[in-house]
């Protein structure tokens, strides 16, 4: 299974969504749906904007957790 670690990545930085939407300038809606793990997929615009604006990399965001 792929998960994406937003929601650890702005607990661990003490982040809100609405922090991150104004550091990355993404949508509120992609926030949130990234931040519960309620999206199934993310282009490759929005998760370079993450990585730079969060200073993280892919690795970072996406995970694989073996079933």
């Amino acid at each position: 299974m792929i998960r994406f670690s937003l929601d650890k990545i702005m607990e661990a930085k003490g982040l809100t969504q609405k922090d991150v939407v104004e550091i990355t300038k993404i949508s509120r809606n992609t926030i949130k749906a990234l931040a519960t793990n309620a999206n199934a997929r993310i282009d490759f615009p929005t998760l370079d904007a993450l990585c730079k604006g969060l200073k993280v990399t892919p690795g970072e965001l996406i995970e694989y957790i073996e079933k």
